[in-house]
């Protein structure tokens, strides 16, 4: 509810600031180079989030559980939750799992080992990463980046101080990288940075507007994740799901002609890049994207 919350008043400051929502036809014509291959309803009642581990297993969560499907889409186990999950990620044999303000683990025969926080009273986490040594996660609400040990204990907090994120939604996601640096998309700037873990600036790329390679809108980009050679990020405002090389530049469309609702984009993931998998927050259901042949 309280997501749901956030999205709800997101939707209403765009009305009351009478900010326009470009349609799909003011960008650039550029061919979606993907297609939806599936469409897979778990029937669960909302769903947020998705991650995907190196072999191929899907998880998924949402207002009621973590589920956990393998390729074939059957499930493997279901994890209840009294509360909406709002950010998941895999490292190695782990599951981190968002509930709000606390961080469930997870092994992979769906068996909770640890719960770590709450880690500020008012916290929303949107986001969550991990390499081999650390946990990182964006909380939206206190518009800051925490890192943690594989302990749970905090190692560096990034936002609090200095030079602080902009951050006007509940959009605010970040990935870690296997050696230590913290990708952290700067909404309100619509760029992706790249930091130290002790948050120390080493660049970003990104600006605002409607050409393919730009963000649009507000709260760009929403949802991002790394793959081999660059990364795929989904954008609200014009929705649209978009491939970038590891220097920003665009490579192409996923999915820009879409019926996606425009303020809701999709949570994404993907294991090595050759399929992407988007949960629609709208309806509820995951999108499985393949490259065109």
């Amino acid at each position: 509810m309280v997501l749901l919350g956030y999205i709800i008043l997101d939707r209403i400051t765009k009305k009351e600031t009478g900010q326009v929502i470009p349609s799909i036809t003011e960008t650039e014509a550029e061919e979606d180079k993907w297609f939806i291959a599936n469409v897979f309803d778990p029937g669960k009642g909302q769903l947020n989030a998705v991650t995907i581990s190196t072999d191929g297993t899907i998880i998924l969560g949402g207002e009621t559980s973590i589920t956990c499907y393998n390729q074939n889409f059957e499930v493997q186990w279901d994890y209840p939750t009294e509360m909406t999950v709002t950010a998941l990620t895999v490292s190695g044999n782990n599951i981190y799992a968002a509930i709000q303000g606390t961080i469930f683990v997870l092994n992979f025969k769906g068996e909770k080992i640890e719960e770590w926080g709450p880690f500020e009273s008012n916290s929303m986490i949107t986001s969550l990463a991990a390499n081999e040594k650390y946990v990182a996660f964006a909380d939206a609400a206190n518009k800051a980046a925490y890192i943690l040990d594989k302990e749970g204990v905090l190692k560096s907090l990034i936002g609090k101080s200095g030079e602080t994120f902009i951050i006007p939604s509940s959009y605010f996601d970040l990935a870690l990288s296997p050696d230590n640096i913290l990708l952290i998309a700067n909404t309100g700037k619509h760029r992706i940075e790249k930091r130290k873990i002790d948050g120390t600036l080493l660049g970003y790329f990104g600006e605002p507007g409607v050409a393919s390679g730009s963000f649009c809108g507000c709260c760009n980009p929403s949802h991002f994740t790394p793959i081999p050679g660059g990364f795929v990020t989904a954008e609200k405002g014009i929705n649209r799901i978009k491939i970038l090389d590891n220097d920003g530049r665009f490579v192409e469309f996923v999915s820009s002609v879409n019926d996606f609702i425009p303020p809701l984009p999709l949570d994404i993931a993907s294991a090595e890049g050759r399929i992407i998998y988007g949960v629609n927050p709208a309806d509820s259901k995951l999108y499985v994207f393949k490259r065109k042949s």
